[in-house]
């Protein structure tokens, strides 16, 4: 495989570690896939992290269930869920085992594989083509560009169709930090839970709305 220039391989040990330290390094890092219609990367502009049962937003903030289980498990796999009937969401998991903790992918932009994602993006009839920094904008449109679905649930970043790339320097971008968006009751605090990181500049970072009570 050819990587970008300036890019590696992450190892599983950048997962295995607590999640807010995680989530602002994920910034500016590139998760790509490749399948049957061939590769999509996109680099990561915005994500919000969950950290368990210290986090009242979080999906595993009661335990484990059939839905959550790979929250559980090892750093360096993919949680994959449905939402709102519409649509997935894909999240990093961090942590080590019984560390329900993770990251989701809010929004990014498309480096290789435009053609591909826009084809899913546009599969219903638009009257207007989707900007590029709209492909990728909101967890539901990240996940629809790399044609993730439930049968995604528990992919591994280290071996199958799946890669993770860091930047070889390693450094924190400068960003912003947040409430995350769509949570409500206690986990939408943004006094104690600031858990939305972006970067500032991104086009493709999706617009902030509060949960509903």
């Amino acid at each position: 495989m050819t990587l970008l220039t300036g890019f590696h391989l992450a190892n599983r040990g950048f997962f295995a570690r607590e999640v807010l330290d995680v989530a602002p390094e994920v910034l500016g890092c590139i998760l790509q896939r490749t399948d049957d219609d061939g590769t999509v990367a996109i680099q990561i502009t915005e994500v919000e992290a969950y950290a368990g049962e210290r986090d009242p937003g979080a999906h595993t903030y009661r335990g484990k269930t059939n839905r959550n289980k790979t929250m559980f498990g090892p750093g360096g796999h993919l949680y994959c869920y449905f939402t709102y009937g519409m649509h997935h969401a894909l999240n990093l998991v961090t942590g080590h085992s019984g560390q329900p903790y993770g990251c989701l992918i809010r929004a990014g932009d498309v480096l290789a594989g435009t053609d591909i994602a826009r084809r899913r993006r546009e599969s219903k009839p638009r009257k207007v083509p989707l900007r590029e920094s709209s492909l990728a904008r909101g967890p539901g449109c990240v996940a629809q560009s790399f044609g993730a679905t439930l049968a995604n649930d528990g992919d591994n970043l280290f071996g199958g169709q799946w890669k993770f790339l860091v930047p070889d320097e390693e450094i924190v971008l400068p960003h912003r930090t947040g409430p995350r968006v769509g949570v409500s009751g206690p986990g939408g605090d943004a006094t104690n839970f600031p858990w939305r990181f972006w970067l500032a500049d991104a086009s493709s970072v999706s617009t902030y709305k509060p949960g509903r009570p």
